[in-house]
C-alpha cells in the first residue's frame, strides 16, 4: 500500500470513528483506566507475596494484600466489560453509517463505472471493507492503545526504581514492535495486498459467469468457465499461501525477540536478587509483569498483521468515498419543474473521450411539447448517447439541454430523472414481487393501482394466470419472465409513474408478433398527452409518430414525418425503410442490401 492510500484509509477510518465523539471519548477513558489497573496487578501480586513471606505472620497484612489484589483484578474485570459493550455499539453504528454510504457513493457513480466494472467484486469490495473496519477497530482498542500504555507505565516503573532493568525492558519492547512493524508492513503486507486483489478477481469471476448462467448452459460451456475458474483459484492460493507463508515466519521472528526479552528480564532479575536489590515480592512481580508484557507483545504481532490486513481490504472502500461522482448536482441546483415537456439542445457538444473527437457539434433541437418523436439511424450514430445526455448521465463539453426552458445542468438529478420515464430495450427487473416492479417508479400505489396499469400495459394477461399473481418473484432481473412479459411489466411501470416525457428504446424489438400488437396500443395508452422520445431500429415502430429524427455519425440529416421522409427520393430514412421492408440483415442505410448484392435467397422453403 503507498503512502498516499495508507492515509486516504487511516482518514476513512478516522471519519466514522468522529462520528460518536462521547462513546470515542468513553472507550479512550475506559481502555487507558483498564491498562493501568492491569499494570497494578503484578505488583499487587508482589505485594501479596511480602507479606505471606514476612518472618511475622500478619494475617491482617495478608488479608489487606489480598484485598487490594482481588479488587484490582474485579475493577479491571468490570471495565474490561464496559469498554465491550461500549465498543459493541460504537462498532456497529460506524459500520452500518460505512456500508451505507459506500452503497449511496457507489449508485451515483457514472453509467460507464458501472459498465466497466463487475457488480460482484464491487459488493465485495464493500462488505470486506466493513468488516475490516471492524477487524481494526477492535485492534485499536483491545491490542494497540493498552499495549503502549502498559508498556509505556512498564517502563517507566522500571527505569525509576531499576534504572539497568528499565533499560533493557525498554530496549527489547522497541525491538519487539521494530521487527513486528518492520515485517508486517514491509514484508507482510504487500503479499496481503496481491492475495486481496486476486480476491476481488475470483468474486468478479463467479458473479460474471453466474449471471450469464443461461448463456453457459447454451454454449455447454460449464467445463470451459470452471477451468477459467480453477486458473484464478490456483493463482488465489499461491499469492495466499506466500501471504500465510510469510506471517508465520514473521511470527516465529517476534517469538525469538520475545524469548531474548524475557531471558533479559529474568536474568536480570535474578541478578539484582544476588546482589540483595530485589525481595521475593520483587521476583514476584517482575515474574507476573514480563508474562504480562509477553501477553501483550505477542497478541500485538498478530494484530500488527490484522490491522495491516484491515488497511489492505479498506482502501478499495475508501477510494470509493473520497471518489467524487463523475456526474454531481451543481450547488444550488433546484428541482426541475415540468409544466409543459418542451425539450431544447441548444448548440449541444458532446464526446465520449478526450481527444476522440466530438459526437454531437453544436447539435440544436426543438422537441414541443406532447410531441411524439422517433430516433432512426445507424448502431453509433447518436442515438442512445441523444438519451443518455437528456438523462444527465453525462455532462455536455458546451451548450446546453432545457425542458421547459431549465438547463438540466442546473436541476437536481433526482428531479430530473423523476420526471422521465425510460422503457428500455432489456428491462431491468429487481428479483422482487412483479407488483413492487411495477410500483418501483410510485412505491405508494395502492393494488388497485398498480392492477390498473398492469392491464393498460397488457401484463395482466400473465400475471393473472401465475399461482402468486401479483405477488410472483420475478428472478435476478426478471429472469423467470420472458422478454415480453418483462417488456409488458416495464411498460406498466411507466404507466403508473406517470412522467410528463416518455423514452421507448425499441420496446417491441424482444416481442413476437402478437404481443408486439399489444405492447403498440399499451404504447398508445403510456404516451398520451407526453412528450415521448422513441429509439427505434424496427420502423414500424416509428411510422405513427409524429416526427421522425434521422441520426448519422452524431448530425441529424433528415427531419420530418413516416410519409414525408419515405416520399424523399434518394433519402437515407426511404433507403432503410425499403432494406428493411426486403427483410435484408444491414442496418446502415449507406450499405446495399446484402441479400440483393450477393443475391442470397431462402434454400428454407425452396
Amino acid at each position: 500500500m503507498s503512502a498516499s492510500a495508507f492515509a486516504q484509509v487511516l482518514r476513512f477510518v478516522w471519519r466514522y470513528w468522529r462520528r460518536s465523539p462521547r462513546l470515542l471519548a468513553a472507550l479512550v477513558v475506559l481502555r487507558i483506566a483498564s491498562s493501568l489497573i492491569d499494570v497494578a496487578t503484578p505488583f499487587a501480586a508482589g505485594h501479596l507475596v511480602d507479606a505471606v513471606a514476612a518472618e511475622v505472620r500478619d494475617v491482617g497484612r495478608v488479608i489487606e494484600a489480598l484485598a487490594w489484589l482481588l479488587g484490582i483484578v474485579l475493577a479491571f474485570q468490570i471495565l474490561r466489560s464496559a469498554v465491550e459493550f461500549i465498543i459493541i455499539r460504537f462498532t456497529a453504528d460506524a459500520m452500518s453509517a460505512l456500508v451505507g454510504e459506500a452503497f449511496a457513493r457507489v449508485q451515483r457513480f457514472s453509467a460507464d463505472w458501472h459498465a466497466n466494472s463487475f457488480a460482484g467484486a464491487t459488493v465485495r469490495k464493500i462488505t470486506r471493507g466493513m468488516w475490516a473496519f471492524d477487524t481494526f477497530t477492535d485492534a485499536m482498542v483491545f491490542q494497540f492503545a493498552p499495549a503502549i500504555i502498559v508498556i509505556l507505565t512498564i517502563s517507566t516503573i522500571f527505569l525509576a526504581r531499576w534504572p539497568m532493568l528499565g533499560v533493557l525492558v525498554t530496549l527489547s519492547i522497541f525491538a519487539y514492535l521494530a521487527v513486528s512493524i518492520g515485517l508486517s508492513v514491509a514484508w507482510v503486507a504487500p503479499a496481503s495486498s496481491a492475495a486481496q486483489a486476486l480476491d476481488s478477481r475470483m468474486s468478479a469471476s463467479l458473479a460474471d459467469a453466474l449471471t450469464a448462467n443461461a448463456a453457459v448452459k447454451a454454449f455447454a460451456a460449464e467445463p470451459r468457465e470452471e477451468a477459467s475458474f480453477a486458473g484464478l483459484t490456483a493463482a488465489w492460493k499461491a499469492r495466499t499461501l506466500v501471504s500465510w507463508r510469510r506471517g508465520a515466519y514473521a511470527g516465529i521472528a517476534q517469538s525469538g525477540v520475545l524469548l531474548g526479552m524475557q531471558v533479559l528480564m529474568l536474568g536480570a532479575g535474578i541478578w539484582l536478587w544476588a546482589r540483595g536489590e530485589v525481595g521475593p515480592g520483587d521476583m514476584a512481580s517482575l515474574v507476573s509483569v514480563q508474562a504480562l508484557v509477553r501477553g501483550y507483545l505477542r497478541d500485538i504481532g498478530q494484530h500488527v498483521r490484522n490491522a495491516q490486513r484491515a488497511l489492505n481490504e479498506m482502501e478499495d472502500v475508501a477510494a470509493f468515498c473520497e471518489t467524487a461522482p463523475h456526474v454531481d448536482d451543481m450547488p444550488g441546483a433546484r428541482p426541475l419543474i415540468v409544466s409543459r415537456g418542451e425539450i431544447t439542445f441548444d448548440k449541444a457538444s458532446f464526446g465520449y473521450a478526450a481527444g476522440a473527437g466530438l459526437l454531437f457539434d453544436r447539435l440544436s433541437l426543438e422537441i414541443r411539447p406532447g410531441e411524439k418523436v422517433g430516433l432512426v439511424g445507424p448502431s453509433g450514430s447518436g442515438k442512445s448517447t441523444f438519451v443518455k445526455l437528456l438523462q444527465r448521465l453525462y455532462d455536455l463539453d458546451d451548450g446546453r439541454i432545457l425542458i421547459d426552458g431549465q438547463d438540466i445542468a442546473g436541476v437536481t438529478q433526482a428531479s430530473l430523472r423523476r420526471a422521465i420515464g425510460l422503457v428500455p430495450q432489456d428491462p431491468a427487473l429487481f428479483h422482487r414481487s412483479i407488483a413492487e416492479n411495477i410500483a418501483y417508479g410510485r412505491p405508494d400505489a395502492t393494488p388497485a393501482e398498480i392492477a390498473e396499469s398492469a392491464t393498460l400495459a397488457h401484463a395482466d394477461l400473465f400475471v393473472e394466470a401465475l399461482p402468486a399473481g401479483y405477488r410472483t418473484l420475478v428472478g435476478e432481473r426478471g429472469v423467470k419472465l420472458s422478454g415480453g412479459e418483462r417488456q409488458r411489466v416495464a411498460i406498466a411501470r411507466a404507466i403508473l409513474a406517470g412522467t410528463p416525457i416518455l423514452v421507448l428504446d425499441e420496446a417491441t424489438s424482444s416481442l413476437d408478433s402478437v404481443s408486439e400488437a399489444l405492447i403498440r396500443d399499451a404504447i398508445d395508452h403510456l404516451s398520451a398527452g407526453r412528450t415521448t422520445i422513441v429509439v427505434a431500429h424496427r420502423l414500424s415502430t416509428v411510422q405513427r409518430l409524429d416526427r421522425i429524427l434521422v441520426f448519422k455519425a452524431g448530425r441529424i440529416i433528415e427531419d420530418g414525418t413516416h410519409k414525408e421522409l419515405v416520399a424523399k427520393p434518394g433519402g437515407v430514412y426511404r433507403r432503410l425503410f425499403e432494406t428493411q421492408n426486403e427483410g435484408a440483415l444491414s442496418e446502415d442505410p449507406d450499405e446495399e442490401p446484402r441479400a440483393r448484392r450477393f443475391g442470397w435467397r431462402s434454400r428454407v422453403f425452396s
